[in-house]
């Protein structure tokens, strides 16, 4: 008796989820808002119970807007006894903004739903009210969290409540929750007690006393700073990590702005990890060009075609050779000038209104007197993040691909596929941690510290990085609005009617850089104009008359630099970007002053980069000729628009 009770038990409960299954065979998801004219997805999923009911059937796909009955899209989906129901790809397009209904037909099943349509202009105003309230605030967590609060506020139908509720127990959650962000944040932690420890121990002391040997005045210690920062090239946040906090205390000595250190810092990190062979962006480079290569019908190697599209690479060699030549010819002009004069005559590394995001050379963190300043105790664990980044970067790669995958390829070939295929996040939390207890171990080892007091030193470092640790939530964040809102898109569909074959490397390069700007991501622009750009370039040329095979070559060449060149200059400038925060952080900068005084010469390599380079090139004239042009009006830019600051 009791096992019929438990047959009919299950019996019933099997009929119940048919029924409900049957009373829903299909469900309809839309994103929260979509903007006017630029298309949104919707998406579709079909019951088990339909698909069974219509096998070996061509079951018609309709969507209406409920108002005029306008008749957005229409396809059929044939359902197989084989395989995997595969549905297609559904993207509309509503002219009218507000509230709009959509009536969708799958077979004879018909589902409405309801769309908020904003007008496209407001896509761009969270972002915007950020950079403002930025610079003239000087408060970038108020300024973005009122960028964050504005754009959940257009998610959320206008109510201002539920705005602000949902700024905090929603995007702010996602923007932590997402394991690459939770990497980031715990190895800038880590790497923050680990110069906690090497402070107390007396090593950040002892470097700057070796480095003060050899740079002895302001040039050399620029010229230091500039080095350092390019032969870090495999990844951008070491990079910014290790030259911020490492020369910090000699640029400091040497009465160099903490502006123009974060500069420095600033200009060498992304733009070399841009262009190098190898490195952690190359991976993430080359896919995004494979992926709009293969629809394209094109075999040719991404690898090759990324190697090709370096010399067109401008904005980043330029911000490189300005940094150059501004620590060489000890010249600088616009607001960093003012800086740079300010702690060159009075000593004041910080303005007198300056917030430093991260600050290291407080009492807690500083020697105590009689311990010895040695080198070693900083570049030892500074040596063992670099040395663990480095063969981490190889061995995660190695394990991520297949051997047979590096047959028939050059040394260099295989190095930036085995790099390119890391786990980069991981990585960097590996040698954070590990550089924390080589900085521990040593200074225990020579007694000049307790096993309480590094402890201390290291959690005091921690602390000293909670600010930007923040910062770098709400930048997480407006960028997540940014998507949500479609702002991207909107700059694309302002930009797009512009796009001529000769002006693609140009309006590229200008698209890539007003998108990085506006999200403070360099990777996600990336994503976004990638499979747009490269279709245009390599299609576009071909039906116009004048442009031969050499010419039209040129153009996707220099138009998929542009994409990479475009968001490294907008990421490289926004108040908003991780990277730009993290160099502030790093050089214990004001945040605003960083992006200020940095913003002249980041336009004046973007403008360099656009006269001399994407605009002659999309022409026809030759790359070799452009990139020399280039370096020499950087060099003429500074020598007689720099003002000296020796002193």
């Amino acid at each position: 008796m009791k096992k019929w009770m438990t047959l009919l038990f299950l019996v019933i409960q099997l009929v119940g989820m048919a029924s409900a299954q049957e009373a829903s065979p299909l469900k309809v998801s839309l994103p929260r808002v979509a903007l006017q004219n630029i298309p949104f997805s919707v998406q579709l999923n079909l019951n088990p119970v339909f698909i069974v009911q219509h096998l070996d059937q061509d079951v018609p796909i309709q969507i209406n807007e409920k108002t005029s009955g306008e008749l957005l899209f229409q396809d059929s989906l044939h359902i197989s006894a084989f395989g995997e129901v595969r549905l297609p790809e559904i993207k509309c397009r509503l002219t009218n903004s507000g509230h709009a209904g959509l009536v969708v037909r799958v077979g004879a099943t018909v589902l409405e739903r309801q769309i908020n349509i904003l007008p496209g202009v407001l896509s761009l105003l969270p972002p915007l009210l950020a950079i403002l309230l930025a610079l003239i605030t000087h408060q970038v967590i108020i300024a973005l969290f009122f960028g964050v609060w504005l754009g959940v506020i257009f998610l959320y139908d206008y109510n201002i409540l539920q705005g602000f509720l949902h700024t905090l127990d929603t995007y702010l959650i996602q923007a932590l929750a997402d394991p690459d962000h939770v990497f980031i944040v715990l190895f800038t932690l880590i790497l923050g007690g680990m110069v906690g420890v090497i402070s107390r121990a007396g090593g950040t002391q002892g470097i700057v006393d070796l480095l003060a040997r050899y740079a002895k005045d302001a040039r050399r210690g620029q010229l230091a700073t500039w080095a350092m920062g390019v032969l870090i090239f495999f990844d951008d946040y070491a990079n910014t990590l290790i030259v911020g906090n490492t020369m910090r205390p000699l640029t400091d000595r040497l009465r160099i702005s903490r502006e123009k250190l974060s500069y420095l810092v600033d200009s060498t990190a992304a733009p070399v990890a841009n262009i190098a062979i190898i490195s952690t962006w190359i991976g993430y480079e080359i896919s995004l060009i494979s992926q709009s290569l293969g629809p394209l019908g094109v075999t040719d190697n991404p690898y090759i075609l990324f190697i090709r599209t370096i010399p067109y690479n401008f904005y980043p060699i330029y911000a490189l050779a300005l940094g150059l030549f501004l620590a060489l010819l000890l010249r600088d002009f616009g607001p960093m000038y003012r800086a740079e004069l300010r702690a060159r005559k009075t000593g004041q590394v910080l303005g007198a209104t300056a917030t430093p995001l991260a600050d290291l050379a407080t009492v807690e963190v500083m020697a105590e007197e009689g311990i010895p300043r040695r080198w070693q105790n900083a570049m030892i664990p500074i040596l063992v993040v670099i040395g663990t980044v480095s063969v981490g970067l190889f061995y995660t790669g190695w394990q991520a691909i297949d051997p047979g995958q590096l047959e028939g390829r050059s040394l260099i070939s295989r190095l930036s596929l085995i790099v390119g295929n890391a786990d980069s996040f991981s990585v960097l939390m590996w040698a954070s941690f590990m550089g924390s207890v080589t900085a521990i171990l040593l200074a225990l080892s020579q007694r000049l510290l307790s096993l309480a007091k590094a402890i201390d030193a290291w959690v005091q470092g921690i602390r000293s990085m909670i600010m930007a640790a923040i910062i770098l939530t709400l930048a997480w964040s407006i960028g997540q609005i940014c998507q949500e809102l479609y702002t991207a898109d909107y700059v694309v569909s302002l930009t797009r009617q512009l796009i001529t074959p000769h002006w693609l490397p140009l309006i590229t390069f200008l698209t890539a850089g007003a998108i990085s700007f506006a999200t403070g991501t360099s990777w996600g622009t990336m994503a976004i104009l990638m499979p747009i750009a490269i279709p245009l370039a390599y299609k576009f040329p071909l039906s116009h008359p004048g442009i031969d095979t050499a010419h039209a070559t040129g153009l996707l060449l220099s138009t998929t630099a542009a994409v990479l060149a475009g968001a490294t200059f907008g990421d490289h400038c926004s108040p908003i970007s991780d990277t730009t925060i993290m160099s502030s952080m790093a050089s214990g900068a004001d945040h605003i002053d960083h992006v200020r005084t940095q913003l002249p010469y980041a336009g004046a390599a973007a403008l360099v980069a656009s006269a001399l380079g994407y605009i002659p090139v999309g022409f026809g004239v030759s790359n070799w000729l452009c990139l020399p042009l280039g370096v020499v009006s950087l060099f003429l830019i500074v020598r007689f628009i720099g003002k000296p600051t020796a002193g």
